[in-house]
């Protein structure tokens, strides 16, 4: 949670954070400035033990007023002025601005951390001519598990509460693609609409964005409605073309946001149209076990490898391959357990069996779930996958997001 940033900062030595960017597809400004809407020219500075403060553009300081924060036109330090004084050079420019800024904020010295979106080609060289014109100044990165990665891990009421929101409009979303298909008549073993023309992949797609649409929810990195050969393939978005066949696999895999950036919101089921098949059914038969044995084993505070070994342990007993037994496989299971989800599609902490995982169910953590194993050559494949929060105040593993684990849609004409 933010109220971590203090602590995290001490225990890393680290004096002042720096986030630049806007706060659109930047999860740490957003996070920062509480999803006020700034542009790109800004800078958050935090100091430990301090608020931190948005130098804004001029033009967008009403936005960023609303952040709560104390907002800092950047045109008091004069940028033009700075650039006419260095006769053109903009990285001898735009490192003063940076300079003048911390100085601002008694930041003279010590270790300040860098976050944000920039180029990295650009902000390579930005950092190192901060540090040459600031030489009591170290510049400093991190990578994984960053200050940002620990304190959001972990979500407080509020933030929970959004996610609720956009789990519940999520599901209202599946429950009409459940009924959508489920309402079409099938011929030659294929759904068709009215018109009798088969009834595609995307079809259903642009259903799916109308209903989001309709709930202010939205996709920005899409969304997974996949059928056959393309749902045994994990990340394969789906082929708009592929029509609904009777007893293939449908995966949708569904991962929106609050509408204009904000929290997301992760959920996957898989389906088969009228019937499944014998081999489909025992392999999401044991994809739903050991995703009940997961989930119903989970514990505050348990480590996350746990679970993500046992994962492996039950596929692997019942004669699967698994990326932990053949790192090359494409058939069985392939990818983790499961992850964090908040700003982003995917944080920490990781429900990944590897040496070295220290992550943990920390109270207040949020993650998905999603066992599931793939057969692309046999046209097919199986993911479950739910929301879970990790209460703070009773230590409980509560699903956010509840449907149904039905693996057959049956028509109703």
């Amino acid at each position: 949670m933010k109220s971590d940033l203090n602590n995290l900062m001490t225990e890393r030595n680290i004096d002042a954070l720096i986030v630049t960017g806007s706060s659109h597809a930047n999860p740490i400004l957003y996070y920062l400035v509480n999803g006020a809407n700034v542009g790109e020219v800004t800078t958050v500075i935090k100091k430990r033990d301090e608020a931190p403060v948005i130098f804004a553009n001029s033009m967008e300081r009403d936005e960023a007023a609303k952040s709560g924060l104390q907002v800092v036109d950047r045109n008091t330090f004069d940028p033009l002025k700075l650039l006419n004084e260095e006769q053109g050079d903009q990285l001898r420019a735009k490192a003063r601005l940076v300079g003048a800024m911390l100085d601002s904020l008694n930041v003279k010295r010590g270790r300040v951390a860098v976050y944000g979106r920039e180029e990295q080609g650009a902000a390579l060289a930005l950092w190192n001519m901060v540090m040459k014109m600031n030489p009591a100044i170290e510049i400093v990165g991190e990578f994984a598990n960053t200050i940002f990665d620990l304190a959001r891990q972990t979500k407080d009421a509020d933030e929970v509460t959004r996610i609720r929101s956009v789990a519940e409009r999520t599901m209202q979303v599946v429950d009409q693609t459940w009924n959508f298909l489920a309402s079409h008549r099938a011929k030659d073993n294929v759904l068709v609409k009215e018109d009798e023309l088969a009834l595609t992949v995307g079809d259903v797609k642009k259903k799916i964005r109308q209903w989001s649409m309709e709930l202010n929810i939205e996709h920005p990195d899409d969304f997974i409605f996949a059928i056959g050969r393309d749902a045994g393939v994990p990340h394969s978005r789906g082929t708009d073309a592929d029509v609904i066949a009777l007893g293939k696999t449908i995966v949708l895999d569904i991962f929106p946001s609050e509408a204009g950036g904000g929290y997301f919101f992760d959920f996957t089921r898989t389906w088969c149209v009228g019937y499944a098949p014998p081999e489909v059914e025992k392999i999401y038969n044991d994809v739903l076990e050991v995703f009940n044995i997961a989930t119903d084993s989970m514990q505050a505070n348990a480590p996350c490898s746990r679970y993500a070994a046992m994962t492996n342990d039950f596929f692997e007993s019942r004669g699967y391959a698994t990326l932990r037994k053949d790192s090359k496989t494409t058939e069985g299971y392939v990818h983790s357990l499961g992850h964090g989800v908040g700003l982003d599609v995917h944080e920490s902490p990781s429900l990944r069996d590897y040496e070295g995982n220290k992550d943990t169910l920390k109270p207040g953590v949020v993650i998905t779930v999603e066992p599931g194993l793939y057969y692309p050559d046999k046209g097919f494949g199986v993911r479950i996958e739910d929301y879970l929060w990790v209460n703070p105040k009773t230590g409980v593993v509560e699903t956010i997001g509840e449907f149904k684990k039905d693996l057959v849609i049956p028509l109703k004409q």
